[in-house]
C-alpha cells in the first residue's frame, strides 16, 4: 500500500481499515506498506520499492491522477494487480474504490445554499490542490454554485486537509470583519466549529464530512447549524477485498466502483436520526463513522481499532 499524507484522521483510518481487511480475509500473509509525508517524486520511489517486493496488489492513494503513472504501469507490466483509492488514476489497467466524490461537493454544497436561502457569502475551505479528490469535489462545488446566483464565495482556500492550517485561515477570515454567512469545508469541519465558538461568534450553517467529533458537535452543540456528508476512509479496506476478487478471477463488471455520498444533517427528523445512530465515543474524534462498506469489508471493529494486519 502506497499513502502520501501521515497524520491525518481520514488517511490513518484508510490505513487501519486496509490492514484489518487483509487480516480478516485470511488470504494476505504480508503487508508492505508506504505510509509516509510526500510528494510524487516519493510516490513514484515508493511503488517501485514495492514492485522489487515482488508484491502481488498495489493499493494506492495517488497524489495525483498522473503523475504516478509510470511507476503503476511497471507495476501493470510486471502484472501486479493496481487499485487505486479515494482518488482515481490515469492508469487505465487500475481499478478504482472510491467515494464519488463530485457527488459529495454537489450534496454537501446545494444542503449549504438551500440553509442560506439562496443568498449569502460562502467560505469554500478546499483540501489539497491537484488531488483528485479535490478537483473532483471542486466540480460538484461548481455546479451547486450555478443553480444558485445569489450565492458569493469570499474567501477560497487549501487547507490541505490540515486542520491546523484550516483554523489558521478561518480565524484569519473571522478577524477580518468581513460577512460570512455558510462555510463549506472538505472534511476540516470540527476544527471549524471549535474556532467559531472560540471567537464568540454566531454559527453560520457548516458542512463538513461524517467524522467522529464534527458528528457529536452536529447532535450536541447548540446553536450549530450543520451538514456531514458521508466519505468512508473504510475504502482502505475495500480497495484490499477489490484486489483479492481480481487476483482470486472474480474482478467486478466495471473499472471503477464509486460509492454514494449521504447527507446527514441537524435540521431534518431523518437526518438527526442518522447522526444520532451514528455518534461513537470509541471512535478516534477525527476519524469518519462510517467504518465499514457493506459487501465490500468483513473486519470487526475491534480488528479495525487494533490496526493489525497479517504478522503484526
Amino acid at each position: 500500500m502506497s499513502n502520501t499524507l501521515q497524520g491525518n484522521g481520514w488517511r490513518e483510518e484508510m490505513i487501519c481499515s486496509a490492514k484489518a481487511e487483509a487480516l480478516a480475509s485470511g488470504q494476505v500473509s504480508r503487508m508492505v506498506i508506504a505510509h509516509r509525508n510526500t510528494d510524487a517524486a516519493g510516490q513514484l520511489s515508493d511503488i517501485r520499492d514495492l514492485i522489487a517486493a515482488g508484491v502481488d496488489a498495489i493499493i494506492v492513494n495517488p497524489v495525483s491522477p498522473d503523475a504516478v503513472t509510470p511507476a503503476l504501469a511497471e507495476a501493470v507490466e510486471a502484472g501486479i494487480t493496481v487499485v487505486a483509492v479515494d482518488m482515481g488514476v490515469n492508469e487505465p489497467n487500475a481499478y478504482l474504490m472510491s467515494n464519488d466524490q463530485e457527488e459529495y461537493g454537489y450534496l454537501g454544497a446545494k444542503w449549504l445554499f438551500e440553509q442560506m436561502g439562496g443568498q449569502g457569502n460562502v467560505v469554500y475551505q478546499r483540501g489539497i490542490a491537484g488531488a483528485q479528490a479535490d478537483t473532483d469535489r471542486h466540480a460538484g462545488f461548481q455546479r451547486a454554485l450555478a443553480e444558485n446566483p445569489g450565492i458569493e464565495v469570499v474567501a477560497e482556500q487549501a487547507t490541505n486537509w490540515d486542520p491546523a492550517t484550516a483554523v489558521q485561515q478561518i480565524n484569519e477570515f473571522l478577524a477580518s470583519g468581513q460577512q460570512v454567512d455558510g462555510v463549506w469545508t472538505s472534511g476540516v469541519d470540527s476544527p471549524i466549529v471549535s474556532a467559531f465558538k472560540t471567537a464568540g461568534r454566531e454559527y453560520v450553517p457548516i458542512v463538513g464530512a461524517d467524522n467522529s467529533e464534527f458528528v457529536n458537535q452536529l447532535v450536541n452543540e447548540e446553536g450549530l447549524v450543520g451538514a456531514a456528508v458521508t466519505n468512508p476512509a473504510a475504502v482502505g479496506g475495500a480497495g484490499v477485498q477489490l484486489a483479492l476478487r481480481v487476483l482470486n478471477g472474480e474482478p467486478p463488471s466495471e473499472k471503477q466502483v464509486l460509492l454514494t455520498p449521504e447527507v446527514w444533517d441537524n435540521q431534518t427528523p431523518e437526518g438527526r436520526q442518522k447522526l444520532e445512530a451514528a455518534v461513537d465515543p470509541s471512535i478516534d474524534p477525527l476519524w469518519p463513522l462510517n467504518i465499514t462498506i457493506p459487501d465490500w469489508t468483513t473486519y470487526t471493529k475491534e480488528q479495525l481499532l487494533a490496526c493489525k494486519g497479517p504478522g503484526e
